[in-house]
Order: structure tokens, then sequence, then C-alpha cells
């Protein structure tokens, strides 16, 4: 393993390594105005939600790299202290990074974007009317990090409305993850698209696993079950009963799996097997077959 110093790193060596190792992260499409009312789009994903109540985004437009110099964006929002943060899907992603163009002070990126400006209801800059998702927000709080060339600034934003799109929001209003389809940002020139990487794990607030120092001892000094195969096997939160591990090798076809599991590295295999198919249950009957 390779080991870094940030203070023996250039400063383009360290935001590489930086922006590429805390990844993906979510994009913030940020809409200010100056003082004269002239608009400015920019995204930012150095960016987050950080409270619920009171609700709270964070993002950081940090000085340029190269030259030191500010964004537009963080000048906006010390003359007026507003924002909407519209978040970014997959049908805006090329737009969005047109908006991310060093244009002229003045010069309106909604227009070079191609992007519509929607009139917000409570503060002065637009919405992006091609989001799913729209924030209107006051700026709380702009917290300098440096003087020095990469120096973020943390710009506190509370929301004081959220617009979504009915096309995303179930019968429950409970925003539709694949629906939204949204992207994210790596390192690089990398995007990802979200909804092509989602994982659906249990949580487990909703259940006390029994955990992994719990597991058979053969089960945990497994050489062919990885370390993900270990946590979903112990976020259970007993053991199965003997009488359901019955009831699962009286049917027939389990039969004729039973007289195939002789040696432990046979059940550990066709376990890893039931468990990428998400048959936890069956996996344990395996795991468990005396």
């Amino acid at each position: 393993m390779t080991s870094f110093e940030p203070k023996n790193c250039s400063v383009p060596q360290l935001q590489a390594l930086l922006s590429s190792s805390v990844a993906p992260r979510p994009i913030a499409l940020a809409s200010t105005i100056d003082m004269d009312g002239v608009p400015n789009l920019s995204p930012f994903s150095f960016f987050n939600i950080f409270s619920t109540n009171p609700p709270i985004l964070i993002f950081s437009p940090a000085r340029r790299v190269r030259d030191n110099s500010i964004k537009h964006t963080l000048e906006n929002v010390k003359q007026v202290k507003e924002v909407v943060i519209n978040v970014v899907s997959y049908d805006i992603i090329q737009q969005m990074s047109l908006s991310s163009t060093e244009y002229a002070k003045g010069v309106n990126e909604f227009k070079k974007a191609g992007l519509e400006m929607l009139k917000s209801e409570l503060v002065k800059p637009f919405r992006v009317a091609e989001s799913p998702i729209q924030m209107e927000c006051k700026v709380n709080e702009i917290i300098p990090l440096g003087t020095q060339n990469g120096a973020g600034n943390l710009v506190i934003c509370e929301i004081l409305k959220l617009h979504i799109s009915d096309d995303i929001l179930d019968d429950f209003n409970v925003i539709d993850q694949e629906k939204l389809d949204l992207v994210a940002r790596g390192g690089g020139s990398y995007y990802i698209r979200a909804k092509e990487g989602f994982l659906e794990i249990p949580k487990p607030l909703r259940s006390i696993g029994i955990g992994v120092d719990m597991l058979p001892e053969h089960i945990q000094n497994s050489q062919i079950l990885t370390g993900n195969d270990l946590g979903i096997l112990a976020n259970i939160e007993k053991l199965p009963s003997l009488e359901s591990m019955n009831d699962f090798w009286s049917q027939s076809e389990n039969k004729k799996l039973k007289n195939k599991l002789k040696t432990n590295k046979s059940m550990h295999v066709k376990a890893q097997e039931l468990l990428r198919k998400n048959k936890v249950f069956e996996a344990w009957c395996v795991l468990l077959n005396n």
C-alpha cells in the first residue's frame, strides 16, 4: 500500500486523490443571483445534507487550484444570501456539465446550457425547471476554510421550500429512487448513474442481527465466504429453527442437494451461490446441514 501525507503532496495531486477517493458524490446544481439580479448556475459535488431539523444542506465552492480565484457562485451568495439547489438527474447530465464552463461574469449559464429558468416562490434565484427536485434555500452562514489554493468555503443553506416532480413520487409521497435517476460525481471526468448501481441492504436498525462473532466457527473462518457474505448471514435475529430446516430438507429437490454436501467447502460454495440470489434462509440451511 502506498501512503501519502497531504503536506508532501502538490495541491493538484491531492485534489485528484481526494476527489477519486471520496466518491461517488451527489451534485448540487446551484442557482444564485448577484446584487444586480444577474443569474448564475454552476454544479458542485462537494455537497450533502447535514441536518433534517433544521433542514440544512452544505455545498462548498472551493478556491480554484490553478490560480486561487473564487467562483461567481461564492461572490453571489455573499451578496444575496439565497440559493436554489437543484438535483441532477440523468436527463440533464450533459447540460449540467456544460453549465460548469467558466464563462465570463454576467453570462447566463441557464441560456448557455439550454435550461429553463423557473421563478422561485420564496427566494430570488431561479429554479431549474428540468430538475426533478428543486430546493429553495436561505444562506445562513459562509465559513471559509482557508485563503490558499483549493481551500473550501462551506455555504450553509437552510431549505425553505422543496419542489418535487409528481413523476417521481409514489402514492404515499415517497420518492422512487429508480424514477429519480440521479447521477453522481467521481474523480476526473467520471460520473455514475445511480440507479444502475443501487443495492438494497436491510438496515440493522430494523432488527438486531446476531453479529459475525456469533456465527459458527467454520463459517467465521471460511476461506470461501466473503466479509459481505458473513455480514448478510449475521444480520438475522436468530438462527433458523430445527423444525424449519427439517421442512426445507424434506422437500424432494433439497434431498438431492443434501447428498452433494459432504464437506465444509461444498456447503460454503453452495451457500455463497444462494446468498448471491438473496436466499438467506436457504443458505443457512446449507451451512447448518449435518
